[in-house]
């Protein structure tokens, strides 16, 4: 899998995208991650990247000849299967999605900055956009780095037991159980019996019940989701 991420301020990217799993998944091969400066593509002498927004309103906008010429570029060398803008007025990311979009074999993912892109760009480019939730931050960039963790420890390979994935929560629209380790006894807090049994039936049929009661505790709005 590739995937590009395409953003104003590449630095925030670095860190995030240079540990554990996800570097680990690119030291194998599993995935390329590329993250460019839209600033390379400005025509502007000072790598102007941003303008006022017609009609007055307060803020910059994200200019339309760097994004497009960067996108050019990158089309031109291959397919993308989803060409994603970060924007909070999105569809929200979820599982689902991250499930659906490991299955991709490029994606490009473009950091929205400032008050937000030449709306052109998203009538004709972009082919998917997505919130991480109903607030505003500075730029896209984190965003991108929440949704290729999700994706990445999907890849087949990226993580050391690849059955940890199915487990987590949000998956089959469930949080996860909660789970303990050793020592089986601190402070006087015990872990429930059951998971010390060796009983897998048994242990598997708690943990089933547990997940589901926190998810009608914690998220009964997953449980409607699912039935709707």
């Amino acid at each position: 899998m590739r995937i590009d991420i395409l953003s104003v301020v590449p630095e925030l990217l670095e860190s995030p995208l240079n540990h554990s799993i996800i570097k680990r998944a690119c030291e194998k091969g599993i995935v390329e991650i590329h993250i460019h400066d839209i600033r390379n593509w400005s025509k502007d002498k000072h790598r102007k990247v941003d303008d006022y927004p017609f009609g007055g309103d307060a803020g910059m906008v994200m200019m339309i000849q760097p994004v497009f010429d960067c996108l050019a570029d990158l089309t031109a060398q291959r397919s993308y299967d989803e060409i994603i803008y970060t924007s909070p007025d999105a569809p929200v990311f979820n599982q689902k999605t991250a499930n659906e979009l490991s299955l991709k074999e490029n994606i490009i993912i473009l950091c929205g900055h400032y008050k937000g892109i030449d709306q052109r760009i998203r009538d004709h480019l972009i082919t998917r956009e997505i919130s991480v939730g109903d607030y505003v931050l500075t730029g896209g960039e984190l965003p991108a780095c929440i949704m290729t963790d999700a994706i990445v420890r999907l890849l087949p390979g990226a993580m050391s037991d690849e059955t940890s994935a199915l487990s987590d929560s949000f998956q089959d629209d469930l949080l996860a159980p909660p789970v303990y380790t050793r020592p089986a006894e601190f402070n006087g807090w015990k872990v429930p019996e059951i998971l010390l049994s060796g009983n897998h039936a048994k242990i598997k049929e708690w943990q089933d019940k547990t997940a589901y009661e926190r998810t009608c505790m914690l998220r009964p709005d997953l449980q409607q989701d699912s039935t709707n």
